[in-house]
């Protein structure tokens, strides 16, 4: 059994909270969770046999923000920013989480989306040092020895990707190591989840991206996707595995394909605390914004027509939660899902169509509902089409078609509707289906917009709409807080819509229309915090989780966050 290199103690004497730590010397200086660098005080410079090891002025950590953040801004480029950030990480992660907390809404975009998608497109061309796990599928019989070098043992967060979606970006093969990193990096950052808690993993099953294969310094298994019944063998092996080692663990399923994606959640979510980030948290973050967006307009969710463009796990975890929210509000299901009209490259789903995807099914609407439509041609019913006949509130994009919100499209639906709630939720930013200033002048300023990659205010004669971003990171952080603090062993559907709500409710909107309908990065530990009692509750109510009173959940809530501070250093022998 691995023996911690610290633990987090309270000194008898003085009451204060200290660290105790076996590590000292150069050892101590190369632990990213552990080293101070320079604001190791004279005393634990003596302790830790660190004398010489550091220039001998002694740094405040508010004194190293200030140094980190002005090397930062002399990177030139996004990818640059990215690579200091990521050696920052890699050198003092306290220093790294104090950085980003007091300057989150710039950095935020530079550690995750959109700029995160450009690092692991480059990921064998800019890799500088390990972090996490890798298991390739050559290695399947040794993955119980590939866990037990987990580099912590108590490991409470799994962000688990194969590399095959990689947000619009495809199959980048070992490359998607970095979207575990950068989500297990916001569960620290938005939630307080311990750093030395979280565990990425990159399940390398090969890459289909024949640019990769043929790159010399592809740093991934060079072999073809790994399909069928081995694949789905590899999954069992790595799960069984994960249940053995970490029994207790989130397990977090992310940018999985949309074949591979909804089938392993649906394996696997009655037997391991898991969920899939793309189709659950996607939809619960979307579902905040909407409910915000009708409260604007002084409607309910039921009350609405939705068309959404899409229909791989994004958008259909998107409809899964509208229609548990308008079933919530009292709407039958089958109901609830005849007033969401999803469109594929082969257009409008409906019962005619005899190729539509296994999960589809279900949001296909009748081809009787299409009798007297005006279309262009019967095949396939373009977007233009549904658009026209439906007359939809709600225009959610989930397909990473930039561009696909047309101004004959979004005027079409302005003249039917009032407020037009236009959602392009497709990211990075170049696979936006629109952006915010087109729509708000299409719209003549009417339009109430949430993306998915973050943009600028917009000013619209004279008049500055300040815009939403559907972020997963104003959800999945604080589903995973409230998961560890309630002792979930599951992670239900409720939850998440739980979540949706209570991020609903803290809309800036309420108070200003032309506010964002969700809140700024800079309220996001709140923000988790409030998910995290919601969906603690929830799980209680749920039966998955022990039950509390109120007033105990948000104390372990509250114990479960770490926050970026230095504490006195205490030294344990080895």
């Amino acid at each position: 059994m691995k023996i911690p290199a610290f633990r987090v103690a309270r000194d008898e004497q003085t009451g204060e909270e200290v660290m105790e730590v076996r590590l000292a010397g150069w050892p101590l200086l190369n632990s990213p969770l552990l080293n101070k660098s320079s604001a190791f005080t004279d005393e634990e410079r003596y302790e830790f046999d660190l004398l010489g090891l550091l220039p001998p002025q002694v740094s405040t950590l508010p004194e190293q923000v200030a140094r980190a953040y002005a090397s930062y801004q002399c990177k030139p480029t996004d990818l640059e920013r990215y690579i200091y950030l990521l050696s920052l990480q890699d050198r003092n992660e306290t220093l790294f989480y104090r950085l980003l907390q007091e300057h989150i809404s710039e950095l935020m975009p530079i550690v995750y989306t959109p700029t995160v998608g450009l690092a692991s497109q480059s990921y064998s061309h800019i890799y500088r040092r390990s972090r996490g796990l890798y298991i390739s599928y050559p290695q399947r019989n040794d993955i119980d020895r590939i866990l037990n070098n987990a580099p912590h043992p108590d490991v409470r967060v799994i962000v688990v990707t194969d590399g095959e979606r990689v947000l619009g970006l495809g199959d980048l093969g070992v490359g998607g190591m970095g979207i575990p990193i950068g989500k297990l990096s916001l569960y620290t950052l938005c939630a307080g989840i311990h750093p030395a808690t979280t565990l990425p993993i990159l399940l390398d099953v090969g890459t289909n991206n024949q640019q990769l294969l043929s790159d010399p310094i592809y740093l991934g298994w060079r072999h073809g996707r790994v399909r069928g019944q081995e694949y789905d063998d590899f999954i069992e092996s790595f799960v069984a595995a994960v249940q053995r080692h970490f029994p207790s663990a989130l397990l977090q399923w992310e940018d999985f394909s949309r074949d591979n994606g909804p089938r392993i959640l649906a394996r696997y979510r009655d037997r391991l605390c898991s969920f899939n980030d793309d189709i659950q948290g996607t939809g619960a973050v979307t579902l905040a914004g909407l409910l915000a967006a009708v409260s604007v307009t002084g409607s309910r969710l039921s009350d609405q027509r939705i068309v959404v463009l899409g229909a791989g796990q994004a958008a259909v975890g998107v409809s899964d939660q509208i229609v548990s929210a308008m079933v919530r509000e009292g709407q039958a299901e089958e109901q609830a899902r005849r007033a969401v009209w999803l469109i594929d490259v082969g257009g409008l789903l409906h019962t005619g169509r005899m190729d539509l995807e296994p999960g589809n099914h279900m949001y296909a609407q009748p081809v009787e509902r299409l009798v007297g439509w005006e279309v262009e041609r019967p095949d396939p019913i373009t977007l233009a089409d549904v658009v026209r006949n439906v007359h939809p509130t709600i225009l959610i994009g989930a397909a990473a078609q930039p561009g696909a919100f047309t101004e004959e499209i979004v005027r079409n639906m302005a003249q039917h509707v009032e407020r037009p709630i236009i959602f392009p939720l497709s990211n990075p930013t170049s696979k936006s289906e629109a952006v915010p200033a087109t729509l708000l002048a299409w719209t003549e300023g009417r339009a109430l917009i949430a993306t998915g990659s973050p943009f600028a205010d917009v000013v619209y004669k004279g008049q500055t709409f300040r815009i939403g971003q559907c972020n997963n990171a104003f959800i999945f952080p604080g589903v995973g807080l409230g998961v560890i603090a309630s002792g979930a062993t599951r992670v239900t559907e409720s939850m998440f819509v739980a979540a949706a709500q209570e991020l609903g409710r803290l809309s800036p909107a309420h108070h200003d229309p032309t506010a964002s309908l969700l809140p700024s990065m800079e309220q996001i530990r709140d923000v988790s915090q409030r998910v995290a009692l919601a969906v603690g509750a929830e799980a209680q109510r749920a039966g998955v989780a022990p039950s509390t009173s109120a007033e105990e959940l948000r104390r372990r809530v509250t114990a479960t966050m770490w926050s970026p501070e230095y504490l006195r250093y205490k030294r344990v022998a080895r």
